[in-house]
């Protein structure tokens, strides 16, 4: 296929190129320049007032919760997601196998919608909500990263004595990273050091949640005398999640021992929780990528975790962030994170993209693509969105 004339955000760094034409053979991008000519009976296809961006990379789901929209919306964090008596839990636990299936294929088609070619979920359920989620996603055209959980947890008496993982749970972790990409834990507070570190073994990706409530972050150091952070490390995390009530050296260590943080600013937010310091941050250097988290309070929108990242930091901080750094947390940062050839519109890049029409009615005329679609474009802006070289919706 020989997309021509079409506007481009290229590169790593999301450089806004006004005319190229890019060669997509198989699944990857293998040509992008100007002059390149159609060869032998190649698809040709005039995009004219187009412009290609990079397709978006949810960080951070929960996608199970799709079948609790807005329940218990005015309870406290955890009376709605601890993962042994919130809400949530309840919730999944009761709800049939069949309509749980149903809501978060809903789910995956609303995704794509809106652009996001990739999502990461932790997935609750141990092996039969891992094998749940896979077979939803084998009937939708989206590439998912599935991070599995054994449904064991330690109370505050157990962590202090420091109980090893139960032996009894053993071959249910091995089954479960057979059938999965990883494993996503809820976080150190529920889980002794041992336990932490008989995990951080395991091969596949390991991802956790930490820091995102200053509850759990006076609970670690009340109950460990660590920090929820220093504690998480002990897993050997590829990437945290949240990191919103981390301290500038729990930052330091992130950004030394681990890939980076996907931050949720609107689940923190509506959960009355705050905002990450992102400029705290970038200047420990960390990398950040952007998530949508729990269906069950947030609408699964990456234009729209864009738009509130960008304002609400200008409005508490009175710093504003470059739009261009939160689109890469919304793609570049996403692939380099999770060390996928994609988020990137490149030569040898996976062909995962978003056609947005430049001349919709809340772009034009777009003086600062950036911005624009940061803050201003949104679903109905999407002409198409392509995963793997093939349109799964819309049409250019």
């Amino acid at each position: 296929m020989l997309i021509k004339n079409i506007s481009a955000l290229l590169g790593p760094e999301l450089n806004f190129t006004q005319n190229t034409n890019l060669q997509i053979q198989k699944n990857i991008f293998k040509r992008i320049q100007s002059n390149i000519k159609p060869s032998g009976k190649e698809e040709s296809i005039d995009c004219e007032g187009l412009l290609l961006i990079p397709g978006f990379i949810n960080a951070h789901t929960h996608i199970g919760d799709s079948i609790g929209k807005d329940v218990t919306l005015n309870s406290s964090v955890d009376k709605r997601i601890h993962p042994v008596f919130g809400a949530k839990s309840k919730i999944l636990k009761n709800t049939s196998p069949e309509n749980l299936a149903n809501f978060m294929k809903n789910t995956c088609h609303s995704m794509i919608h809106k652009g996001i070619t990739t999502f990461v979920d932790f997935r609750e359920g141990g092996i039969d909500g891992v094998i749940l989620l896979k077979k939803v996603v084998s009937e939708v055209p989206i590439r998912s990263i599935i991070l599995g959980r054994i449904e064991s947890y330690h109370e505050t008496a157990e962590i202090r004595k420091n109980l090893p993982f139960p032996k009894e749970k053993t071959d249910e972790l091995i089954t479960l990273l057979q059938k999965s990409d990883g494993i996503g834990i809820s976080g150190a507070n529920e889980n002794s050091t041992s336990v932490l570190n008989y995990y951080s073994k395991t091969t596949k990706l390991r991802v956790i949640h930490s820091s995102e409530t200053k509850q759990s972050v006076s609970k670690s150091k009340k109950m460990t005398g660590k920090s929820e952070t220093i504690r998480s490390l002990f897993l050997k995390p590829h990437f945290l999640i949240h990191m919103t009530h981390a301290s500038k050296g729990d930052l330091f260590a992130a950004a030394k021992k681990t890939r980076g943080i996907v931050i949720c600013p609107r689940a923190n937010a509506s959960l009355a929780e705050g905002i990450p310091d992102i400029e705290l941050m970038q200047k420990a250097g960390c990398t950040i990528a952007l998530g949508t988290d729990n269906v069950m309070i947030n609408s699964p929108d990456m234009f729209r975790e864009m738009d509130f990242l960008w304002k609400v930091t200008m409005g508490i901080h009175k710093k504003r962030i470059s739009p261009k750094e939160i689109l890469k947390m919304a793609t570049v940062n996403g692939g380099k994170i999770l060390k996928k050839n994609i988020g990137v519109i490149g030569t040898g890049k996976i062909a995962d993209c978003i056609f947005l029409d430049k001349h919709a009615l809340d772009l034009e005329p777009m003086h600062n693509p950036h911005a624009s679609i940061v803050h201003r474009a949104s679903e109905s802006a999407i002409k198409a969105v392509m995963i793997g070289g093939k349109i799964v919706h819309g049409k250019i």
